[in-house]
């Protein structure tokens, strides 16, 4: 086969596994990294695209964050707004990004986890509630208000590594 049938092969066998398993489009923004990690994590794919990308062994929802740069970091992006800063904070803590009380985030390079490492909820809502304070703040002067802020390698690394 040439490398554009392998490449073809491939795409359909990993489509055709996800379809099996009902993991949804492995192409969606980096589906296929979440479904990698919960797979090297021990960990149960979300069936679903919206709210929690994979189970832990006690079914609690988890949330990965994943990148191909040279440096780890973590990006919360495109979340909803609320009427009131009040609202907002309670809206972050329970339902976004409080609920999962356990943070991943990994480097890849290509299929390889460089590295991976674990935070808390409390300790990725500590380092992100003054940030996205601020972009609430001054939502109205953007196309798009919704939230968004990054957690750097230095605040990433003070969690626990986890060994893949």
């Amino acid at each position: 086969m040439n490398p554009r049938e392998r490449f073809s092969k491939a795409l359909k066998e990993l489509c055709d596994v996800c379809r099996e398993e009902g993991w949804g489009d492995p192409l969606n923004y980096g589906r296929s990294r979440e479904i990698d990690m919960a797979i090297k994590l021990g960990h149960t794919v979300s069936n679903t695209l919206a709210g929690a990308d994979a189970y832990d062994r006690f079914e609690n929802p988890v949330e990965y964050k994943t990148t191909t740069g040279d440096t780890i970091k973590g990006t919360y992006n495109g979340i909803s707004v609320h009427d009131s800063w009040e609202k907002q904070e309670k809206y972050l803590r329970e339902e976004k990004i409080g609920k999962y009380k356990e943070h991943y985030f990994a480097r890849y390079r290509g299929d390889v986890i460089l590295e991976c490492w674990k935070l808390t909820g409390e300790q990725v809502l500590d380092y992100l509630i003054p940030k996205l304070k601020i972009s609430y703040e001054s939502k109205a002067h953007r196309k798009d208000p919704r939230l968004g802020a990054q957690i750097p390698a230095e605040i990433i690394r003070t969690g626990e590594i986890i060994d893949i």
